[in-house]
This record gives C-alpha cells, structure tokens and sequence, in this order.
C-alpha cells in the first residue's frame, strides 16, 4: 500500500481549518501511480503468448511504468512519446531505456499517421492523441503484438481503484471521512483510482461527498468540451467512444503537465460529470506551480506538474474553509513526483510560466 499523509505543514501554511491528506503515489518504484495498470497489463499480454507490446506516453510516466514491466514479463516494448516531452524531459526517456525500451519521439515518420501529421504540419510538437495514432498503428501491422493504452479505458480505471480502496481503509484508520476527493485530470486514470471507491457510497446515499477533476485550462475537456461520440485518437484508428472532448484533432499548447495534454475523457467520467456526481475546475499553469513549490515547501516532496493541479484544487477548497470557518476533510492523490520534472520548475522559478 501506498502512504495516506494528513498535510499538517500545508494546513498551517494555509492557516486553514479544513483537514487536508493526500494519497502517496509517488514511492511507488517508477514515481507514479501508473504502474497499478502497467502490471496487470503485461501480465495478461504474457499470459496470451503476446510477444510484442506499443504504447504512447505524455510525460512519461506511462511509457516508464509499462517499460518496467514489460521487462518483468519478458515482453518488448515500444513507446510514441509526444515530441514536446521527448525534449522536456529527457530524462523520462532514459528511465523507459534503461528498462529495455524503444523511445520514438512523435510525431515520426515511421508511420503513415506521423508522416501525414508531419507533412501536414513539419513543426507540429505532437499530443497524446498523435502519439496514440502510431502506437496503434505499429501495434497493428506488427506480429504477435498489442496495444497498451494507460488512462482512458475502463480496464485501466479498474486497476487504478486500488488507490481509493487503500484510501478508505486509510481513511478509517485516521478517523476520518472526505467531505472532498480530487484528482488532476488527463484522460481519467488516477481521477478515477482515487474516487470510484468513495463514489459508490454517494451512490447508495451514505455519503455526500464531492468529487473534482482538477485539468490544466490549456487543455478543458471537461469544463469546455461537448459531450459526444469522439475517436480516442487523432487519426481516428480506434473505436468512436462517449466521452467529453475537444475534437481528437485538438492541438493542446506545450504545457509542461505532459500527461494532462489530451483532448477527451475517459467514458464512465465523462457520464459521471454529465449526471452532475463529479465536478471539473480548470487551472492556469502558473497557479498549479505557485500551488507546487508551496506544497514542497510545507511537504517536502516535489510533485509531478500533472498533481500540481489537484493540489491547487485542494488548496482553493482549503482557502474556501478558511472563509467560511468550516473544518472539511480533504483527500487528494498526489499521482507522482517531480524529481524528473526540474526543468519545468527551473521555467517556473526563471518567470517564464504565465
């Protein structure tokens, strides 16, 4: 089990009333919550006789969490990392190495979907749903191999509701209940790992607890998007899913929250915020990092961009209690850390983050 940790230093920094804990993603071997789906994955693609296994990744927490394993199950793997982290973060790229992997910076043009992508447009950065375009492509016309895919699915959020079912006991175990659960929101993985356990409680009427998708405001499926059948990809090689989108050929800006750079939302959270039992706040870049470098400050712990967000998200709710006097629990899941992320808070501490 991971760490459930009640922020005692942000809740005096904050001089706050509300009790605030947060869910540690970040020990986990590759820094992220990503590995809960990577292992069942790999397991079942070694269980089918699959030799050969492709993805895409963001940030890169993805691509290094299927790399580990991937090797663990004896399986090769090869990974579309969008062009703009590729460069951000290289080191993200050497972790996937390191395990054994195959990096391709995407847009490439080892691809019919990358060439089109970079003739069409030669200086295009890529997304997630570039990325997802090759990796599906190679998966398809390669033998005895299949496609991974780390958030978005259902399978995936399954695997990732380890997290809320360790936070509920965890929760007991402190004496406590969340008034509030949130999460940063890319694709749906660690949103719904974190919430889907406490959820069903609202479902039942035990519970009245609010649910938030914290996403970067570059990137606002969920509170701009439309709400309809959208391909998963930019090429449009998957099936057509329900979802909140903003067009799956939505070029999202180079943010530095790598793994939130993507243009729908997972099925289930896309229903569940249409039926009004989640909610979705966007934030800036600069705040999630002013959120960020305070966290580390009163924590200790550097977050990933991506659980900037939720912590910003947590730290307008706890501000909120500061007003109103009111001592609200608040859970959220810091899904990584940023050790491997300096050069996006090295942009930050220069000015260089608007």
């Amino acid at each position: 089990p991971t760490p459930l940790v009640r922020a005692y230093g942000l809740e005096k920094m904050l001089d706050t009333p509300a009790h605030i804990y947060f869910k540690n993603e970040s020990v986990s071997p590759v820094g992220s919550h990503k590995l809960n789906s990577a292992i069942p994955q790999a397991y079942y693609c070694k269980q089918e006789g699959v030799t050969n296994i492709t993805t895409e990744t963001g940030a890169g927490q993805w691509g290094a969490a299927l790399s580990m394993a991937a090797k663990h199950f004896g399986l090769e793997l090869a990974v579309y990392m969008v062009k703009v982290s590729y460069h951000q973060k290289p080191y993200r790229r050497s972790i996937m190495q390191t395990y054994g992997a195959q990096v391709i910076a995407s847009p490439s043009m080892s691809t019919k979907a990358g060439r089109k992508i970079i003739t069409d447009t030669p200086n295009y950065q890529g997304s997630l749903g570039t990325a997802i375009s090759e990796a599906v492509e190679l998966a398809m016309s390669t033998p005895n191999c299949k496609y991974a895919l780390g958030s978005v699915m259902n399978h995936v959020a399954l695997h990732q509701t380890v997290i809320g079912l360790e936070a509920e006991k965890q929760m007991e175990m402190a004496g406590e209940y969340p008034d509030i659960v949130i999460g940063c929101f890319g694709g749906g993985s660690n949103f719904s790992g974190i919430t889907y356990p406490f959820i069903r409680h609202n479902f039942s009427g035990e519970r009245n607890t609010r649910f938030i998708a914290a996403e970067p405001a570059a990137c606002p499926k969920l509170t701009q998007g439309k709400f309809e059948y959208d391909y998963g990809d930019e090429a449009g090689y998957t099936p057509l899913l329900p979802m909140f989108t903003l067009g799956h050929d939505f070029q999202p800006s180079n943010i530095h929250a790598g793994g939130l750079r993507y243009h729908g939302a997972g099925t289930i959270v896309s229903q569940l915020l249409k039926d009004g039992w989640v909610e979705a706040v966007d934030i800036e870049q600069k705040e999630s990092f002013e959120s960020g470098c305070l966290f580390a400050k009163c924590e200790g712990i550097i977050p990933a961009p991506e659980s900037c967000h939720a912590i910003a998200a947590a730290v307008r709710e706890a501000m909120k209690c500061k007003e109103t006097g009111e001592e609200k629990v608040i859970l959220f899941n810091l899904s990584g850390h940023g050790l491997i992320d300096m050069g996006a808070y090295d942009q930050f501490l220069a000015g260089n983050i608007h």
